[in-house]
C-alpha cells in the first residue's frame, strides 16, 4: 500500500454497527463486561480505546512498524522512553535539539539518575570515540531544530547495534512522509504529532513507533501504567489531519524551497539553514534518507543585530509569531527565547544557535503572498 493510501485507509474501517466510514470518537472512560475479567478488549480507557487504537494502527503503517502508541504530548513520549532506562544508564544526545527535549533530559530525568552527553553527531564516525559501557540509548534529531543539521540514520544505527544500543530518531521535522528512520534501521521513532501529523494547531500529542517486541511491551506497560494518554476528541482530530498529510507536506515542500532559496538571495540576509541546498554540509544524506527537504527554514541577517532580528519578527503580516510549527499556516519562532530558551545561552552558542537566528514553518499558503510578507519584514 502506497504513502497516500496508507494516511486515509489504514488502520480504520467503518464502525461495524452503524458503518460509519469515519472513525467515531469513544468518549467514553469504562466498559461493560459480560462477567469479571471477560470483556470485547476494552476495559477502560486509559488502557485502550477503539478511537486510540485506530490512531495507533494507523500510526503504524505510516512509520512502517509493527507497534505504535501515542501519547498527551512529544515529551509525554519522549519521557515514556527513557523511563525503560536505568540510574547511571548513559544517553548520547545530538547537541541541536528541541528545547523542550534538552529540559526534559537535563532538568527532571537526570535527578533520577540517567547521565545525558551532548555531542554534534554530523558526522557518524565520531559517535564511536563518546560511547561507554553505560552508554544504553542514542537519541538523534534529523533535520535538527532549529540548525537544519542532517544525521545519517544508516551510519548511526550501524553503530547502535555494533554497541548493542538503542536508536532512538525524532522524527518530527520531517514526518513520516518524508523520512522513515526504521527503515533506516532505528530501533524507535518519536513524533511530536501536534506538528505535521496534525498539521492544524489544534491537538497536542506524540508518537512512540518500534518493530521491536521488547520495546513495544515496555512502551504498552508504561502507557496504561503512567497514564500520559491522549483523549479520544484528540486521537480523532489527529487521524482527520493526517489523512491530508502527503498533500500538505508536498506543498510545505515546494513553499519552502521557494522560500529559502529567495532568502538566499536578499542582501540582508547572511545566512540561510536548509537541507535543500546542495552546499548543505549533508546535504547527500538528506537526499538518500529523505523524500523531500521539507518546510522548515532558519536564517540569520547580516550584521547579526538582535534588535533587528526582533523587528523583522514583529513585523510579520502573514507569518505568525508564535511557538510549535508543522500547522498549515506559516510561523515565525525565535529560538533563543521561545521554543529553546531552556538551553543555557553557553550551550545554544556551542551547537552554533544565536540568538539572531529566526526560524520558520512555511505553511501552505500562496508562495508568493509569503516572499511578499518577508520581503515587508526584512525591508
Amino acid at each position: 500500500m502506497k504513502f497516500a493510501t496508507k494516511a486515509i485507509h489504514a488502520g480504520v474501517e467503518p464502525e461495524p454497527h452503524t458503518g460509519a466510514v469515519m472513525t467515531p470518537i469513544f468518549q467514553t472512560s469504562t466498559y461493560a463486561q459480560e462477567a469479571p475479567g471477560k470483556h470485547k478488549g476494552y476495559e477502560y480507557s486509559r488502557t485502550h480505546n477503539p478511537t486510540r487504537t485506530a490512531l495507533q494502527n494507523n500510526l503504524a503503517a505510516l512509520e512502517n512498524a509493527k507497534y505504535a502508541f501515542a501519547f498527551a504530548s512529544g515529551l509525554a513520549a519522549t519521557d515514556t522512553l527513557l523511563r525503560i532506562f536505568r540510574p547511571s544508564d548513559e544517553v548520547l544526545v545530538t547537541d541541536d535539539l528541541y528545547g523542550g527535549t534538552y529540559r526534559l533530559f537535563v532538568q527532571v530525568i537526570e535527578k533520577f539518575g540517567l547521565k545525558f552527553k551532548f555531542i554534534p553527531m554530523q558526522n557518524a564516525q565520531n559517535i564511536e570515540q563518546h560511547l561507554t559501557s553505560q552508554t544504553k540509548l542514542i537519541w538523534i534529531e534529523t533535520p535538527t531544530n532549529p540548525l537544519m543539521n542532517v544525521i545519517d540514520i544508516e551510519a548511526v544505527a550501524k553503530i547502535s547495534k555494533k554497541y548493542n544500543i538503542t536508536l532512538a530518531v525524532d522524527n518530527t521535522f520531517a514526518s513520516p512522509y518524508l523520512q522513515n528512520p526504521l527503515d533506516w534501521g532505528a530501533d524507535v521513532v518519536m513524533h511530536s504529532a501536534t506538528k505535521y501529523l496534525g498539521g492544524h494547531s489544534d491537538v497536542v500529542m506524540g508518537v512512540l513507533a518500534t518493530n521491536r517486541e521488547d520495546l513495544a511491551k515496555e512502551f504498552a506497560f508504561l502507557q496504561n501504567a503512567v497514564g500520559a494518554v491522549p483523549a479520544p476528541m484528540d486521537c480523532f482530530l489527529m487521524l482527520r489531519g493526517i489523512k491530508t498529510l502527503h498533500l500538505r507536506m508536498q506543498r510545505h515542500c515546494e513553499n519552502g524551497a521557494k522560500i529559502a532559496h529567495w532568502l538566499r538571495s536578499h542582501p540582508k540576509v547572511e545566512k540561510v539553514f536548509w537541507c535543500g541546498f546542495p552546499d548543505h554540509p549533508n546535504h547527500e544524506v538528506a537526499k538518500r534518507q529523505m523524500r523531500d527537504f521539507g518546510g522548515m527554514v532558519s536564517f540569520i541577517l547580516k550584521g547579526d543585530d538582535l534588535e533587528e532580528a526582533k523587528r523583522v519578527m514583529s513585523s510579520f503580516k502573514v507569518f505568525t509569531l508564535a511557538e510549535s510549527l508543522g500547522g498549515v499556516e506559516s510561523l515565525c519562532t525565535h529560538p533563543a527565547t521561545m521554543t529553546h530558551a531552556s538551553i543555557p545561552k553557553e550551550q545554544r552558542e556551542k551547537a552554533g544557535l544565536k540568538d539572531t537566528l529566526i526560524r520558520l514553518s512555511v505553511g501552505v499558503e500562496d508562495a508568493e503572498d509569503l516572499i511578499e510578507d518577508l520581503s515587508q519584514a526584512i525591508g
